[in-house]
């Protein structure tokens, strides 16, 4: 089961997307959160680019609390296609992101 908010998602989705411009913004959003959300975020990623399936999302949480050697922020920001990995993670957990996008704005 997913906890972090859907908002934070979506934020951090919104700042990947502008990370050129937003960089510095995306490192602190993403530092501000605590461990559960960060490993929570690494997971949702992990989902969408198919390295979990959604029903193994705990051992996704469970690995990314495990395995941290670097802060989560410089992770999930030298992913590629970040903000593609966490929508495809959040739909096939069965989150609507286009609404969660359009509730932020």
């Amino acid at each position: 089961m997913v906890e972090i908010s859907p908002s934070k998602v979506v934020q951090v989705i919104f700042l990947a997307r502008e990370m050129d411009v937003g960089r510095g913004e995306l490192h602190a959003f993403i530092d501000a959160m605590n461990d559960e959300e960060k490993a929570e975020l690494t997971a949702l990623a992990w989902v969408g680019r198919g390295a979990f399936e959604p029903e193994d999302f705990a051992e996704a949480v469970a690995t990314a609390i495990s395995e941290a050697t670097v802060p989560t922020a410089d992770y999930l920001m030298g992913m590629p296609h970040l903000a593609e990995n966490l929508e495809s993670g959040m739909e096939a957990m069965g989150f609507d992101v286009t609404g969660e996008e359009e509730d932020l704005l």
